[in-house]
């Protein structure tokens, strides 16, 4: 259906490389990332921050078409999504993405919510990709 490309250079190698990201969209344009970013919370991104921005971002769009189907015309979705980046053996895997949503959809009952919530968990592309437990923890706002 649709293809989005982005792109990543690294100079030098190791710890003391230096590592930028790009997308296709040029949102992230030469972003730097490298050893200190990822695991020292240096300035700048990593692959984990990215791929939480993503799943958060899907989940959250898969979410609102979701409860629009189900009849909903207004409401407000806020989600957190924390990746997890785990020792494997001799490196590292992405063992978790914890999703937290907060929502305000009027009229919608707790029931509607969580089942139609989950069902988005579920079946967002990100979810699809990703080979790692996945969570959703929600707060429904309620009048």
């Amino acid at each position: 259906m649709s293809v989005r490309s982005a792109s990543a250079r690294y100079e030098g190698l190791g710890k003391d490389g230096k590592g930028h990201v790009s997308t296709q969209s040029g949102v992230l344009s030469d972003n730097a990332y490298g050893f200190n970013t990822r695991f020292e919370n240096e300035p700048g991104t990593n692959p984990e921050e990215l791929i939480a921005a993503a799943h958060a971002s899907c989940f959250t769009m898969a979410l609102s078409f979701a409860l629009a189907q189900a009849g909903h015309s207004d409401g407000t979705l806020e989600t957190k999504a924390k990746v997890t980046l785990d020792k494997d053996g001799d490196g590292f895997k992405i063992s978790k993405s914890a999703l937290s949503l907060t929502a305000d959809v009027p009229g919608i009952s707790a029931e509607e919510f969580a089942k139609i919530a989950n069902e988005a968990k579920a079946n967002c592309p990100v979810s699809k990709l990703l080979n790692a437990e996945i969570t959703l923890d929600h707060t429904l706002k309620t009048e």
